[in-house]
């Protein structure tokens, strides 16, 4: 246990640092360059240079390239129809990349559900396993004890029987015959 301990810690710390260089390095670079004005939206004329531009939105009604509405979630339909709306990619259009952004967001919410539900699971039916080790256990014990409990009363009946002679020496092997 205290192994995975200091290995998380190790790996929490090696993070922490890795972030903390990462955040230097962009300051650092931020500080080193210059950023040269942003081209607008409206002088690419073809999907291919439009679409790959995170703010710009390829309309294929129009064939123009316009600023994407960052104050609405989805372009409003007077800007362009989502059918016809490319952005990121131009051969997948704005309703196929909504669609698939939800199917790949429910993917991974069910199997981080399911993920978490066998974890659960897996605890839960480690706690039985102790539970059925611990009677085992206790069983064999009282085993054990029964059968030491048995070899002492054969032996206080065997006593008890040479006592009163009804145990003679047994070394021939007709010596229970001798009696009779």
């Amino acid at each position: 246990m205290s192994f995975k301990k200091e290995s998380l810690r190790t790996l929490t710390t090696s993070v922490f640092l890795g972030a903390v260089v990462l955040c230097v390095s962009f300051v650092s670079q931020g500080e080193c360059q210059t950023t040269p004005p942003p081209t607008p939206c409206s002088t690419y004329k073809s999907c291919d240079k439009c679409a790959p531009n995170a703010k710009c939105l390829w309309c294929f009604t129009t064939n123009n390239c316009t600023e994407y509405p960052v104050s609405w979630l989805l372009p409003p339909p007077s800007v362009c129809q989502l059918s016809q709306a490319r952005w990121g990619v131009c051969w997948l259009n704005f309703e196929g990349l909504i669609i698939a952004m939800a199917v790949l967001g429910g993917t991974i919410l069910i199997s981080i559900t399911i993920c978490c539900c066998c974890c659960c699971c897996k605890k839960r039916s480690s706690r039985p396993d102790r539970d059925e080790e611990r009677f085992v256990r206790k069983r064999e014990e009282i085993k054990q004890r029964a059968e030491e409990r048995n070899v002492e009363r054969k032996a206080r009946h065997d006593q008890i029987r040479k006592k009163y002679g009804l145990m003679s020496d047994s070394d021939h092997p007709y010596s229970k015959f001798e009696n009779e």
